[in-house]
């Protein structure tokens, strides 16, 4: 085995000082020696860094970082280096599985795609397209989510299609729509090289972005240091490299942002010009920030006066900027609104648009940004305006499919609603792809209800057997990265090819050969009577995709697999104007929310009631981004005297989402086991908790048996990890979402995972409970009931 460094213990390996350049390190990790190196990036966060896949004899042996990559220069996090060797498990699914009198039994993939076709048929037969609806990733390549969108919306005409992006991203999309008119990062990881300060806002970098943090660390030991700003709850590893760190209480980012942005408009550190010459709603924003004082802000948001004082002379003097958000906003309350702060504080210092100057808007996943841009989310794909008529005849054009066909009657369906309907029953068929609900979703008893419900017909797509696979009526087996071609694209717009390396275990199929299949047996037809779905490749695939895109933001037309794969990502819109790629938007400060243009018309940020089209047109901003204010809503859900503690869940370095791959590298495995409960010095005295032992932690929609760990963290508020479900049968409630609260943001429609309000105690207590009831010996009785 050759392994360039131990990425379990040292995380971001050793410190390369960016001085002109960020030297470039690759990082490599086989456990023997490859017959070829094929071209790939990793999926295991939306950092998006380029990777060669080792193959020998038809097998992966291991993964090193593409060293001409502009993204990572050859670096590799342990998610990187390691979750690869899922693709080699013995757990793999290999044959498709249908439901017979109540138990998955293997059946051949016409007998799967056969019933799946009958009851698609059936439904429609019944109750319309309208009873169908798909949940898909982001983890798919860009050309299976077109795929998957041009069936949706042109064969099929159903509003229901959403991805788990919901989840974890939807928020960045609503804010860059919000403010700048269309979804599309305005920067560059470039940024990082150059930029005076950083501000991270609700983002622990250190452990989901890991080579991003990387190239951070590696600016902050070099010349000119830039300075560091962490807005979170917890004492993280991000959080103690800060030169400031705002340790704000549960569900107050408004709070704290206005009172940055307040200080900065006081002090005059504005770019006037630039405020008058690109944006509207300044004086709107000026009045509701005046408001927060620091002196108010300490009251409501527990943040020190003199620390956000410290905090905006940093923001208000740096010549260039880069702030990034992620969970800790989308994830809590007034999600859009807190990442619209973000957006006005580069607004108002003309921050924007040049080198140094970056907003990130994270993604969580590798792929989320394809499962916008492609429609399989329920928007329009190449950020279409679904209110646009317009808009959608083009599509309708494109497609050559009758206009009506494509649902814009009404907003796009969000998983959250589509669940709901499920739960209602005008929802008959569910298509999952590519996630595990029932791990994922907030509320998971009623998760688990409604997949079990009789009157829905389930089918997912794996690669392993989850939590939700084992609800469903069809499980469909599928290759992952690595088994087929495609691309995808990173937070900052830069697409990656990643070439199939070796064929998927037994009858796996790719997601986009399942799509295509479907389409087949379906019949479903353009106008002229040809093959709605006229490509039968990926490559086929991409190239109707750069048709979609031409004109629009996100411009692929001058991408193709050829140029993708002559060394590393290019950034979109790529064109005749841009054939090299695009590193910034909005250089001349023209932003895409003119009329006919804009993806979307607005929503208000307190109550997602939408603007109309004829509202919009009245106030047209012809070109200028919105300064969007708002004023602080607290939480809805309140600790209180049975439920004192606030939880807030999150993620770990080690694991990507509910572990399917990453849980099956023994290596990242090892490194973190099991779920736990992270609580205050404070609050592990005051409850009589030590460090190690396995506490109850309660809300009004659940219950979870963790081990205790104790400190870096603000007395008051508990977190656990979300990763961690049953699959691997722990015989112990344990999955945070048991707890977590079935709300969502008004504007992005994303759950807010990051708040509820429980209450803890020792688990021994009720293991003698449960003891005594049974008449066992407590020392027999180590866990609560399994949900």
């Amino acid at each position: 085995m050759h392994e360039t460094r131990d990425s379990i213990a040292e995380i971001w390996g050793e410190r390369t000082p960016y001085v002109g350049e960020w030297p470039i390190r690759v990082d490599e990790r086989t456990l023997e020696e490859p017959d070829q190196w094929v071209q790939s990036a990793c999926v295991l966060c939306s950092n998006g860094c380029g990777m060669d896949i080792g193959v020998k004899d038809g097998v992966i042996v291991g993964v090193r970082g593409r060293a001409i990559d502009p993204v990572n220069h050859g670096r590799l996090g342990p998610k990187g280096l390691h979750a690869w060797i899922a693709n080699r498990s013995q757990e793999r699914l290999t044959q498709p599985l249908i439901r017979r009198n109540g138990r998955l039994e293997v059946a051949s993939w016409d007998e799967a795609m056969n019933l799946i076709v009958q009851r698609s048929q059936e439904i429609c037969a019944r109750y319309t397209s309208g009873a169908i609806g798909f949940y898909t990733s982001g983890q798919l390549f860009l050309e299976e989510y077109y795929t998957l969108g041009v069936i949706g919306k042109a064969g099929l005409g159903t509003p229901h299609m959403d991805g788990n992006t919901r989840l974890c991203t939807a928020t960045s999309a609503a804010a860059l729509k919000s403010t700048f008119g269309s979804d599309g990062q305005p920067g560059a990881y470039t940024d990082l090289d150059t930029t005076d300060a950083i501000l991270h806002v609700g983002h622990n970098t250190a452990s989901q972005h890991t080579v991003l943090w990387m190239r951070i660390l590696d600016r902050r030991r070099g010349p000119n240091s830039p300075k560091l700003i962490v807005i979170d709850p917890r004492e993280t590893a991000t959080a103690k490299e800060a030169d400031v760190h705002l340790a704000l209480k549960i569900g107050t980012n408004i709070p704290v942002l206005n009172g940055l942005l307040n200080l900065i408009i006081e002090a005059g550190q504005i770019d006037r010009n630039y405020i008058e010459a690109h944006t509207v709603g300044f004086e709107v924003l000026k009045n509701t920030v005046s408001h927060w004082t620091p002196e108010r802000v300490e009251q409501v948001a527990n943040v020190p006066a003199a620390k956000l004082r410290a905090a905006a002379e940093i923001l208000g003097t740096a010549n260039t900027l880069v702030s990034t958000a992620l969970q800790g906003v989308y994830q809590s309350m007034q999600a859009t609104a807190a990442a619209c702060q973000v957006n006005n504080l580069h607004l108002i210092r003309g921050l924007i648009g040049r080198p140094g100057c970056g907003i990130y808007q994270m993604n969580g996943q590798p792929t989320a940004q394809n499962t916008r841009e492609c429609g399989a989310d329920g928007d329009l794909p190449a950020f279409r305006n679904w209110d646009n008529p317009e808009h959608v005849a083009e599509l309708a054009k494109l497609w050559n499919v009758d206009v009506n066909i494509i649902p814009h009657w009404s907003p796009p369906t969000h998983a959250m609603q589509i669940f709901r309907y499920c739960e209602q029953g005008s929802i008959k068929l569910l298509w999952i792809s590519a996630t595990n609900p029932a791990v994922s979703m907030p509320e998971l008893t009623r998760i688990r209800q409604i997949l079990q419900k009789d009157d829905l017909f389930v089918v997912i797509q794996d690669a392993f057997m989850t939590e939700t696979t084992e609800l469903a009526d069809v499980v469909l087996p599928a290759a992952i990265w690595g088994e087929k071609t495609g691309c995808y694209t990173n937070v900052d717009r830069t697409v990656h090819i990643s070439h199939k390396a070796i064929e998927p275990p037994g009858g796996a199929r790719s997601d986009f050969d399942i799509f295509v299949d479907y389409a087949r047996r379906m019949d479903f037809r353009a106008k002229d009577d040809a093959p709605l779905i006229k490509w039968n490749t990926p490559e086929q695939a991409f190239e109707a995709w750069k048709e979609c895109t031409r004109g629009r933001p996100c411009d692929y037309t001058g991408l193709s697999y050829e140029k993708l794969s002559r060394g590393g990502g290019i950034q979109w819109p790529c064109n005749e104007q841009f054939p090299d790629g695009t590193p910034h938007l909005y250089p001349d400060g023209q932003f895409n929310t003119s009329y006919d243009y804009c993806e979307t018309y607005g929503h208000d940020l307190d109550t997602g009631a939408a603007t109309t089209p004829e509202e919009y047109r009245a106030n047209a901003p012809k070109g200028k981004a919105f300064l969007r204010a708002a004023d602080y809503l607290p939480p809805h859900e309140q600790p209180d005297q049975e439920y004192p503690l606030w939880l807030t869940t999150g993620r770990l370095v080690y694991h990507f989402h509910t572990r399917t791959k990453t849980g099956r590298s023994p290596a990242l495995h090892e490194a973190a086991p099991d779920a736990f409960v992270q609580i205050s010095v404070q609050d592990a005295k005051q409850y009589g908790i030590t460090e190690g032992e396995m506490v109850e932690v309660i809300s009004r929609r659940g219950r979870v048996v963790e081990k205790a760990i104790v400190g870096e963290i603000e007395p008051g508020v508990v977190f656990i990890p979300f990763h961690y479900g049953y699959w691997d049968k722990p015989e112990r409630s344990r999955a945070a979402n048991e707890l977590t609260i079935t709300e969502w943001d008004p504007v992005s429609k994303q759950p807010h995972f990051k708040y509820a309000a429980v209450r803890i105690r020792k688990a021994a207590l009720v293991i003698n409970q449960i003891a005594d009831a049974i008449g066992q010996d407590a020392d027999t009785v180590t866990t609560v009931l399994k949900p």
